[in-house]
């Protein structure tokens, strides 16, 4: 299976691809789409979703999952973050593939086994996880903990479906 991780932002919107051969994780690609701010929000959407539009064009992924909203002190803050997280989300679905939702204390909790894990740590695992050359960007590296999140989430709801129901009485 073939991920696309995004952590949404208005300024960087983070993206990771990986490929999951069983319990095998390998990296593909990952980086930041990065926007100006002094540009309308709307043309900083449109950017976000034309690169993820041609990445998913690109790497052909089979789902994409995305960081849900974190609650933020600045409200107009989180409004832009959930606009960014919209197109993220729209881009999944207009490309007909099924999109994940993941909280960050899933994310880290499925990457570092800690929810309350320092960006750093979240860094140094997806480098070792995925065995890439150095640490990546702090964007790029959240991103790659969604996928690494949903790889591991798909992989266990697939084993729960598999499993026969227990009938009988109670």
């Amino acid at each position: 299976m073939r991920i696309l991780g995004i952590d949404p932002g208005s300024r960087a919107t983070g993206y990771g691809l990986i490929d999951q051969q069983g319990n095998r994780l390998s990296h593909l690609d990952n980086g930041a789409i990065i926007t100006q701010s002094p540009s309308p929000l709307a043309d900083r959407l449109e950017q976000i979703y034309n690169k993820l539009e041609e990445l998913i064009t690109q790497f052909q992924p089979d789902a994409v999952a995305v960081e849900q909203v974190f609650v933020a002190k600045n409200p107009a803050s989180a409004l832009k973050l959930g606009h960014a997280r919209g197109v993220a989300l729209l881009a999944g679905v207009k490309a007909g593939l099924p999109v994940a939702e993941y909280s960050a204390l899933q994310v880290k909790n499925a990457v570092v086994g800690y929810g309350r894990a320092a960006k750093s740590q979240v860094q140094q695992m997806t480098r070792t996880l995925l065995n890439l050359p150095e640490i990546a960007q702090e964007d790029a590296a959240d991103a790659l903990a969604v996928a690494i999140c949903h790889a591991h989430s798909h992989q266990l709801t697939a084993r729960i479906a598999l499993q026969p129901s227990r009938g009988g009485r109670r």
